[in-house]
């Protein structure tokens, strides 16, 4: 089992800044793919960023790319998300979610476990 809770989310500005932190517990939290994912309202939730158990590889959708940087550290079983640039668009609860298994994935049904996520609200 691995428990995942995030913080840091917060109303800012277009055009503000955001860092997003999952705090995570549980069996062998370095070998977990990590992923971010997000739901906004009357949407289904959609794969936002990922990173691999070591943090040597990540993987973003096309809408963050440039604009999100998905960390880790594995010494503190944490994994972040800093989104720059942030848009009205990006308004969302924001999940972090762990893999219990190897490899990078972007479909929220490869994720085994998630956390109660954080809202992000941008405004214009």
């Amino acid at each position: 089992q691995v428990l995942l809770l995030e913080s840091g989310g917060g109303l800012v500005q277009a055009g503000g800044s955001l860092r997003l932190s999952c705090a995570a517990s549980g069996r062998t939290f370095s070998t977990n793919t990590m992923g971010w994912f997000r739901q906004a309202p009357g949407k289904e939730r959609e794969f936002v960023a990922a990173i691999s158990g070591s943090g040597e590889r990540t993987y973003y959708t096309d809408s963050v790319k440039g604009r999100f940087t998905i960390s880790r550290d594995n010494a503190k079983n944490t994994v972040y998300l800093q989104m720059i640039g942030l848009k009205p668009e990006d308004t969302a609860v924001y999940y972090c979610a762990a893999r219990d298994s190897w490899g990078i994935t972007t479909s929220k049904r490869t994720y085994n476990y998630w956390g109660q996520g954080t809202q992000v609200t941008v405004s214009s």
